[in-house]
């Protein structure tokens, strides 16, 4: 079984590994069915899940009919305006097979005019605050992609202070970035005070695709092999307060959980710098 932490001020314990559902993208019903048991069978009790993930919702709609008091549901809205939001969401409400969420976020909110829109009059925002008064969604919170994510969420979370949490990416190449690594520092110190809950993704990234074809349903090349994804999920998972969601491929389901389960002594930068040298591994963020 794997562990649980505080999910920021929600007063939901999270399991530290939350399953992202990007990886039903392209699932069907039956391979939906098999990833269910896996989640059982390891304790998984939080789901993070988007519109634009493909199949997914529909194939965690089924799921809720008997299991919706197992899970903190979370979803994510990508519209930028208040009634293409407002739309977007009650869709997935229906795709899911719900009649609330516990966690509504904006979808990568990381450029300057979109977030200006989204947080002006008319904005996404006033759906997502609307939503929360009337127990559509008991949370709400913020996600991004890319080096601008932290410092973007900084600046998001001292403007707005109603979020709950936020997502973006960690794992240790990226933290080798100088700037990157202070920008992560000081929001998740800023997270730390305010109590918001803070998800990581891209913790088993490996390097580009670059020019080879695709064979797993993730835009980057995806570390395959046990140990290595056991050192890069141990490695966050070895911040304190940091959740881990897993990747978009469910072939790799399994061994992320299997490393979330067996946690333990966080690898050392000695073992990390070998890590990347053996397995050829880039940042995925230039």
């Amino acid at each position: 079984m794997i562990a649980t932490e505080p999910f920021g001020r929600t007063g939901h314990f999270s399991t530290r590994t939350i399953f992202g559902s990007a990886c039903l993208a392209q699932a069907s019903p039956e391979e939906a069915d098999g990833v269910l048991e896996l989640l059982l069978q390891y304790g998984i009790n939080h789901i993070d899940t988007a519109p634009r993930y493909g199949e997914a919702e529909l194939r965690i709609g089924p799921w809720m009919k008997n299991y919706r008091d197992r899970f903190f549901l979370a979803t994510k809205i990508d519209q930028r305006r208040y009634p293409e939001a407002r739309d977007q969401f009650f869709r997935s409400l229906e795709r899911l097979q719900v009649n609330h969420v516990d966690l509504l976020q904006l979808h990568n909110l990381t450029d300057v005019p979109s977030r200006e829109v989204i947080m002006g009059p008319g904005g996404a925002l006033e759906f997502l605050v609307e939503a929360k008064d009337k127990k559509l969604t008991r949370y709400i919170g913020i996600t991004g992609h890319g080096l601008q994510a932290p410092r973007m969420h900084l600046q998001t979370l001292k403007r707005f202070k109603e979020f709950d949490s936020v997502l973006l990416p960690c794992n240790y190449l990226l933290m080798q970035n100088p700037d990157y690594a202070t920008e992560v520092d000081q929001v998740l110190s800023y997270c730390k005070i305010q109590k918001i809950a803070v998800q990581t993704i891209k913790s088993v990234a490996r390097r580009f695709w670059g020019d080879k074809p695709r064979s797993y349903n993730t835009w980057y090349e995806p570390l395959i092999e046990g140990e290595a994804i056991q050192k890069c999920v141990h490695w966050v998972l070895g911040w304190p307060d940091l959740f881990l969601i897993t990747p978009g491929d469910f072939r790799l389901l399994r061994m992320v959980l299997e490393a979330a389960a067996r946690i333990g002594i966080p690898p050392s930068d000695k073992d990390m710098s070998d890590l990347v040298k053996t397995q050829g591994m880039e940042t995925v963020f230039v």
